[in-house]
């Protein structure tokens, strides 16, 4: 038996789901049947299913039917944002994806991890928010409390464990900044 995880002690703290058992139960039945079976283009039926679970989602996102919330009422998706096939909102925390920002195919936005150093494993609920016109491209992963800067782009299969500046492109595995990112020729 380990001494440092003792995964019998663990437990999820009340309230922490945000909503009772039954209606993660639910959204979970709806996300894995409506939500995914819909066709491609009903971007509007995706956004009003989010809405009645709680979460805010701004006009014209457009969520591919593949992508997974966990608890959509700890999650704001601001006008005009794009999550894409596969994504995976990771919502234990709260999760911001700000207006016209783009969340790519395979990405993971992770609010949560467990304390390493309690042999319970409480769960930590670290917010992450992905700010206005950013780009998280194919297969990111997105750490617990990290922000990704207002326009910044973080390269594809990047790992983003500490918050990225705005407006520059970012790679890597950890993923740092490397050039500004900057406006095309008027």
């Amino acid at each position: 038996m380990s001494a440092l995880q003792r995964l019998d002690q663990f437990s999820v703290a009340p309230g922490q789901r945000g909503r009772s058992a039954l209606m993660v139960q639910l959204w979970w039945l709806v996300q894995g049947s409506l939500f995914r079976w819909s066709p491609q283009v009903a971007y509007g039926f995706r956004r009003w299913l989010l809405r009645r679970f709680g979460a805010q989602v701004g006009r014209k996102v457009l969520i591919r039917p593949s992508a997974t919330v966990t608890y959509p009422w700890k999650v704001t998706i601001g006008d005009y944002a794009w999550i894409g096939d596969d994504a995976v909102v990771y919502s234990l925390g709260p999760i911001h994806i700000g207006a016209h920002a783009v969340v790519s195919q395979r990405s993971y936005l992770c609010a949560a991890d467990h304390d390493p150093a309690q042999p319970d494993f409480p769960l930590r609920e670290r917010a992450v928010r992905i700010e206005d016109g950013a780009w998280v491209a194919t297969d990111v992963f997105i750490g617990p409390g990290v922000t990704v800067g207002r326009e910044a782009v973080v390269g594809a299969r990047s790992s983003v464990f500490r918050s990225l500046p705005p407006a520059m492109v970012c790679h890597g595995n950890p993923c740092r900044p490397v050039r500004p990112r900057v406006a095309p020729p008027a």
